[in-house]
């Protein structure tokens, strides 16, 4: 990484809590939460915002969450995101060949045309150099209202700041997938790594 997480001892005694419920659900703290930590006036806001976009009572489903995290963050290069997101996917029992072929998700008939509508959407987002047209709207309206468009807008935002400020401060993988690159240069996870045994 780019910047040094600082020790724990050395965060705010307000946060303490905070980091320690993120450790012990996460195992660890991850590279990112230590580096926004270290500006606690943005990390208590981006937590909050974070946890209403990953609420059970979402207007997307955490699976559709996660596939436009993962794709988003392939397009900004982010490999802790597709390595975090594709870990999650699988651990909720998505196959493999459907997160590896999210690259080619407009080829592929792994997904549903739903899904096609919110990832078109997403990538049309990212890619400032295609902007959102009408089509593209139009397609994810089809299967989303107009409130749920609201927080897939928000949701796609919020993923390419943190997939960004990720990618550009080098923040690593945590290493629960074998990553691979695919012909774009984009980070594929694929498999779960296993646990090594002592």
């Amino acid at each position: 990484m780019y910047v040094e997480p600082m020790p724990l001892s050395a965060y705010p005694w307000y946060l303490k809590p905070l980091l320690w419920w993120q450790r012990r659900r996460q195992g660890v703290l991850p590279g990112p939460v230590r580096l926004w930590a270290r500006r606690p006036r943005l990390f208590t806001p981006l937590t909050l915002l974070r946890n209403a976009f990953q609420r059970r009572a979402g207007a997307l489903e955490p699976d559709l969450r996660d596939l436009l995290a993962l794709r988003v963050g392939q397009i900004n290069e982010c490999a802790y995101t597709v390595d975090e997101r594709a870990h999650s996917l699988r651990g909720r029992g998505m196959a493999w060949e459907k997160i590896r072929a999210i690259g080619d998700w407009s080829s592929s008939d792994a997904f549903t045309n739903r899904e096609q509508a919110v990832l078109a959407y997403a990538e049309a987002m990212t890619r400032t150099e295609t902007p959102v047209g009408a089509d593209t709207v139009g397609a994810v309206k089809r299967h989303l209202d107009e409130d749920a468009l609201i927080e897939l807008t928000g949701l796609v935002g919020f993923e390419n700041m943190t997939t960004k400020f990720n990618a550009t401060l080098d923040v690593p993988p945590r290493g629960f997938c074998t990553m691979t690159v695919n012909a774009r240069g984009e980070a594929v996870a694929w498999d779960v790594n296993r646990p090594t045994e002592a």
